[in-house]
């Protein structure tokens, strides 16, 4: 069988269990050795926005991409599902707000539920990372840079993002 028929069979199949998901799901490129090459998503999730960054295919840089304006959950929940579905990702790096001490507050667990969100509606493994002082470093760089202070406003969630799953790339051994 024409792997191209295999793969509309498999789709059609993840399709039929998944219908929120799969739908017109990109052939994804493969390296020499047939594996098919998948991206992460990075996410830092605030109140009123959510700064997102996606990993190279090979799992080696985070890049960020356009920050989500929260409106109510459906409708984040369908920019991200956009984003699953156009980028290939495979899995989900959540910020995972915690106090200086380490200890767990009310935003961190208001994550821990987000996250269970995700992995209900994605079917896709979704892992907390401590984000802390991300934001401070965030601004931090961006303040280095010849950026507006409006501008930065802008991208400092995508920013934090790209640290958070930089950082979790790092930490796992991918690069």
């Amino acid at each position: 069988m024409k792997a191209r028929a295999k793969t509309r069979i498999i789709v059609e199949q993840n399709a039929a269990l998944c219908p929120t998901y799969n739908r017109e799901v990109p052939s994804l490129p493969t390296d020499g050795a047939g594996r098919t090459l998948t991206r992460v998503l990075g996410l830092d999730v605030g109140s009123r926005r959510i700064g997102v960054a996606i990993s190279d295919l090979l799992g080696i840089t985070a890049q960020g991409l356009a920050t989500i304006q929260r409106q109510n959950k459906r409708t984040d929940l369908a920019a991200l599902e956009k984003v699953i579905r156009d980028n290939g990702v495979s899995e989900i790096v959540v910020g995972l707000p915690l106090r200086m001490s380490g200890a767990e507050g009310i935003q961190a667990e208001k994550m821990r539920l987000f996250v269970e969100e995700l992995r209900k509606r994605f079917k896709l493994p979704v892992h907390l990372w401590d984000e802390r002082l991300t934001s401070a470093q965030a601004n931090r760089l961006l303040r280095e840079t010849e950026m507006s202070i409006k501008r930065r406003g802008e991208v400092v969630d995508q920013m934090a993002a790209v640290l958070i799953l930089q950082s979790w790339m790092e930490a796992k051994g991918s690069i």
